[in-house]
């Protein structure tokens, strides 16, 4: 999948509610005029009209920001890059009934998606609070299994399910939190913090050097022909990173969108 496709299945939603908010409308019409037959019993097909027209022209506006983009978009030699040795990702939330996080390369490919496990899928994690990371192929890379209520703990496993790690989240107070990552052996190995007006979440690690953020309204303008939204959040990670320590670190991502949102 290309950042066109995702733009086009956004814009599919959009006119599906479009169209799914005239039902409502029709039943109204037609029970008024052929039982009720009360004038002012079709002021109640106003919100659902409204709402049908802003709807569509949402649909309207991502299709043609899909076309647009299917017109820049160009065949790219990282096509097959894993996920794990990115660099940078750009992060878009589908808000759906299954919710999920699609990732995709600065060109344009998908880098792989984040969402809850099936219910056939991993016996050890088959819960309604555990997610997966698969990577472009649907070939997942890692779990993530989220604990606890108000004080959230996510243990992160490698695809051969060994534990590699944890985000442990404590609640301070209002609109305070503390994210710690521990390793398997439960040693400290960073932390998260960041601003709880806009989106910079800073991924440090002992040291309290940066090794990762993610944040918005930050986004190279040659990005731009790909990704026209402005404010499309960016996932970066420092290169030296392992593959199992960027895993364990994307943890956040979870806490940022599953369970924040």
């Amino acid at each position: 999948m290309r950042i066109n496709e995702y733009y086009r299945d956004t814009a599919n939603l959009n006119l599906n509610g479009s169209i799914a908010a005239l039902v409502p409308t029709i039943l109204i019409v037609a029970i008024n005029l052929s039982i009720i037959k009360h004038s002012e019993l079709m002021l109640m097909t106003i919100p659902f009209l409204f709402y049908s027209l802003i709807s569509f022209q949402i649909y309207l506006h991502r299709m043609r920001q899909s076309i647009e983009i299917s017109k820049n978009i160009l065949e790219s030699e990282n096509i097959n890059q894993s996920i794990l040795q990115a660099e940078h990702l750009l992060v878009f939330y589908m808000n759906t009934q299954s919710s999920q996080v699609h990732l995709y390369f600065p060109n344009g490919n998908l880098a792989g998606i984040i969402k809850k496990t099936p219910k056939n899928g991993w016996k050890r994690l088959r819960t309604s609070k555990t997610f997966a990371l698969y990577n472009y192929d649907e070939e997942v890379l890692g779990f993530f299994k989220v604990k606890g209520e108000k004080s959230i703990k996510i243990e992160v496993y490698d695809r051969q399910s060994r534990l590699l790690g944890s985000l442990e989240k404590k609640v301070l107070g209002w609109k305070k939190s503390q994210k710690e990552l521990f390793d398997g052996c439960g040693g400290y190995v960073g932390g998260i913090e960041g601003s709880s007006v806009f989106m910079d979440e800073q991924v440090l690690d002992t040291q309290h050097r940066q090794v990762g953020r993610l944040r918005r309204g930050w986004m190279p303008l040659e990005w731009s022909l790909l990704f026209p939204e402005p404010n499309t959040p960016v996932l970066s990670f420092k290169e030296a990173l392992a593959e199992n320590d960027k895993l364990l670190r994307m943890s956040f991502l979870i806490n940022e969108y599953f369970i924040e949102r």
